[in-house]
């Protein structure tokens, strides 16, 4: 079974949190073992220095090497101590006897001796053990031992404090307790919180899922909630822009289809039943002349829808080329006007801006170009009102060359301005003046231009005008230097060359006077 999101990032998630608890409480664990250790330790130490030290003042010296301990007096003392601290405290001679103790921790009756081996160990300077000491604790504890000295310096016994290691691992024991239960309340906090957000972070793209289950259906109509600015917005954000995109597309393909069939089956149905008519000889002969006309104009209907077809799948794999030349963008305008000469006539349109246009050179795809100026003549001639005008006016400028076509006539809205040139798309679909296109007209006519270098813009007003403004920009000429003129070097007559080299000479060896320069003048004048 596949694993979701949610789940997988929800268990990553607690597993980790987990792990560093488990870490967390097991170094907890481990320091304040070890601080409490040392604590008891030091507590110990001093309780038994404290009593080592007043002992030796309860000690009397009975004879040579030999001291009496003054117990009733200390026991008090030590019985005070070992109660405030919870530990065995007592005191030994040399020999291991016990002189005087007080058990409240071990609660130990009468134990009479300690081994002789942690008795010396302390009498030399101190004795620390984690065990039984000896043999006379039936578990561990922690026991310290100091030396008791007589006032005179000389060790006559040692001093011992005890506590059991329970001690220790109970207070670890209910440390661990507590830091159970605050580990389990943020564990629940942690799993709620870190829940609540992956389910969040998860349900944008369980519906991204959904609709993309929806797409595949064929609905594209459904879109995700944007609910927030970050990176999943943003994702939700393109995501209704991709399914715009698609449904706008789902929509142009099935325009398109639509477009096709019937573009294809009207024509076909005509062409078949008048070409059956007359081999059948439904169709007297003296009319066959008419009708096949009407199949000829079907067959070139026929003829454009493939090649608006064909050149769809140039732009689209990019196989559109250009190859430009120099002509004549003016006759092509003019040709163009002559093959809806009849059209013309017929709706009586009046044609401005042509009386005083003269030849006007252009560098581009002639055949390309053509296919764009027939293009926007036959909108114009097609949504000009009965009686109206096309005005059509090219002009020069310095780095481009710019076609006007404007009609009269209804007009496009402003609502379809921004998608005129978009592919499939049909400005007043019930106008039956319109149905024989499929859209591609325009969106061809700006790709050819955008491939020139050019641009083109639309512009209307409601029942006034239409107005399509192209321009093809003129190419970049590399600046070219001015040539001057070759020198032409003059040869003087043989006899005068030495009489000028000589006079020369003498002008500039001599500086001559205001009088001689006029002189000088004068003579080069004649």
């Amino acid at each position: 079974m596949q694993k979701s999101i949610f789940k997988r990032y929800l268990s990553i998630t607690m597993v980790i949190v987990i792990l560093s608890f488990v870490m967390l409480g097991s170094v907890m664990m481990i320091f304040f073992g070890r601080y409490w250790r040392q604590e008891k330790r030091e507590l110990l130490l001093q309780n038994a220095s404290s009593i080592s030290d007043m002992a030796s003042r309860f000690l009397t010296e009975s004879g040579e090497e030999s001291y009496v301990l003054e117990t009733e007096i200390l026991r008090s003392f030590l019985n005070t101590f070992s109660q405030s601290i919870d530990a065995d405290l007592f005191i030994t001679d040399l020999q291991g006897e016990i002189l005087l103790g007080n058990y409240p921790n071990s609660k130990l009756k009468n134990p009479g001796k300690v081994a002789i081996q942690p008795v010396t160990q302390a009498a030399k300077g101190l004795y620390e053990t984690r065990g039984t000491l000896g043999g006379m604790y039936k578990s561990n504890y922690l026991a310290i031992g100091v030396p008791m000295h007589a006032e005179n310096g000389v060790c006559v016994g040692a001093v011992f404090a005890a506590t059991s290691s329970a001690t220790v691992t109970a207070y670890q024991g209910e440390a661990f307790k507590i830091f159970l239960g605050a580990a389990a309340a943020a564990l629940a906090v942690t799993f709620c919180v870190v829940g609540a957000f992956a389910y969040r972070l998860v349900k944008p793209l369980r519906q991204m899922s959904a609709a993309a289950h929806s797409f595949g259906a064929g609905d594209f109509s459904v879109r995700v909630p944007v609910t927030s600015n970050d990176e999943l917005g943003q994702l939700a954000m393109s995501f209704n822009n991709m399914a715009n995109s698609l449904a706008s597309g789902e929509g142009m393909r099935r325009s398109f289809i639509a477009n096709v069939s019937h573009e294809l089956k009207t024509p076909m149905t005509t062409i078949a039943g008048f070409i059956d008519g007359i081999l059948d000889g439904t169709i007297p002969r003296e009319q066959q002349e008419k009708y096949l006309n009407i199949v000829s104009s079907e067959v070139k209907r026929l003829s454009r829808l493939v090649k608006s077809m064909l050149d769809l799948s140039r732009i689209d794999s990019g196989e559109m080329k250009i190859h430009p030349t120099n002509f004549d963008l003016t006759a092509t305008l003019f040709t163009t006007l002559f093959t809806f000469e009849q059209s013309i006539e017929e709706k009586q349109l009046e044609v401005k801006g042509l009386e005083n246009a003269g030849p006007q050179n252009v560098y581009g795809d002639q055949d390309l170009l053509h296919q764009v100026i027939y293009n926007l003549v036959e909108n114009a001639v097609k949504f000009t009102n009965q009686g109206g005008y096309i005005k059509l006016q090219i002009s020069d400028g310095i780095d481009r060359t710019s076609v006007v076509i404007e009609n009269s006539g209804p007009g496009i809205s402003p609502e379809e301005l921004p998608m005129i040139f978009d592919r499939f798309y049909k400005t007043d679909k019930s106008r039956s003046r319109d149905k024989n296109g499929m859209g591609l007209g325009l969106y061809i006519v700006r790709t050819i231009i955008k491939l020139h270098g050019g641009d083109i813009t639309v512009s209307s007003v409601m029942d006034e005008y239409c107005r399509f403004e192209f321009y093809i920009p003129k190419p970049q000429e590399t600046p070219k230097l001015k040539e001057n003129p070759p020198l032409k070097l003059k040869e003087a007559p043989a006899r005068s060359r030495g009489k000028e080299k000589a006079k020369v000479q003498k002008k500039s060896r001599e500086p001559q006077t205001p009088d001689q320069e006029e002189k000088g003048k004068e003579q080069d004048g004649e």
